[in-house]
């Protein structure tokens, strides 16, 4: 699963729209939708949704299964 996919599929258990996930972890919503649509994130942003899921950076990325592994 993709890094896109996967913070849809965060967002979409957590119940919360884009605009205030957006919000929350101090993106513009542009920036947040961008991150769904397949952008790449940079490392802070990378870390910054790692936290506000409280999944690890590992997991996001592809490089384990489990989602709490080495968290950020």
């Amino acid at each position: 699963m993709k890094f896109s996919e996967k913070i849809r599929m965060l967002r979409k258990e957590t119940g919360l729209s884009q605009t205030t996930v957006a919000s929350e972890m101090g993106l513009s919503m542009r920036g947040y939708q961008d991150l769904e649509l397949g952008k790449m994130p940079r490392y802070e942003t990378l870390r910054c949704v790692a936290d506000y899921y409280d999944v690890s950076v590992d997991w996001l990325m592809g490089r384990t299964e489990n989602r709490n592994a080495h968290k950020s």
